[in-house]
């Protein structure tokens, strides 16, 4: 019989939701070797783990640099086609830069796109705004609305997507996190532009601006009212 104590734990559970975090995609690949190479020689993800039965059994986990979620190929891993996995997003907060890195390392990756304005049909690789790409990073800057695509040797897709500022309830409002230094770093210059305005408004110093740029860092990042 249940106690007392966990009734309540499961009724809090049951309030709160429990926890489920993304943790693996399959990609469906033909040759398991060469997918390796890809994702850790070329691509430079992490290798978490290569199992292999010695007769019928091989899988292979990788995770991007920064990704809570990890992806696993290999041998009757999956009844999927190779290369049917298409329109894997990884999140970037410098898509410029996160291409030229690709670049450096061999990857063949498009040039940098964005959206054609509520025009979704059109003779392109479908991506999240249809078919159509216009040419270079999205003229206002706004985020979601920059990508560059590339392949990996099986011909699944992935895209990269610019993302500096969450739309709001896009993310656990009561957690602040980054998953790189890179992404804290500009968190860090977007709150220090928006608190010279805030100082300008004031006319001094506001001596207590680190509690600000949390304020702001946190707010930015739960897609709520930023502080002025």
């Amino acid at each position: 019989m249940a106690s007392l104590q966990d009734e309540r734990r499961s009724n809090d559970a049951k309030k709160a939701g429990i926890g489920m975090k993304l943790e693996t995609v399959v990609i469906p690949v033909s040759d398991t070797d060469r997918a390796k190479e890809f994702y850790g020689g070329k691509l430079g993800w992490r290798l978490d783990a290569d199992y292999d039965n010695g007769s019928d059994f091989r899988v292979i986990q990788f995770t991007p640099p920064a990704s809570g979620c990890s992806v696993i190929f290999g041998r009757n891993v999956t009844a999927q086609v190779p290369g049917s996995a298409q329109g894997l997003y990884l999140i970037v907060s410098d898509i410029a830069t996160a291409r030229s890195e690709l670049l450096g390392r061999g990857i063949q990756i498009s040039e940098i796109f964005h959206d054609a304005n509520g025009k979704y049909a059109g003779p392109d690789e479908p991506y999240l705004f249809g078919r159509l790409r216009v040419s270079g990073a999205d003229p206002d800057h706004r985020s979601y609305r920059s990508f560059a695509s590339f392949h990996d040797p099986d011909g699944n897709g992935w895209l990269l997507q610019e993302i500096t500022e969450r739309l709001p309830g896009r993310i656990d409002p009561a957690a602040t996190a980054f998953g790189s230094a890179n992404d804290l770093a500009s968190a860090l210059r977007r709150a220090e532009h928006a608190h010279g305005e805030h100082e300008q408004k004031l006319g001094h110093r506001d001596d207590n601006w680190p509690d600000w740029y949390a304020a702001y860092i946190a707010a930015e990042q739960a897609g709520t009212e930023l502080p002025t």
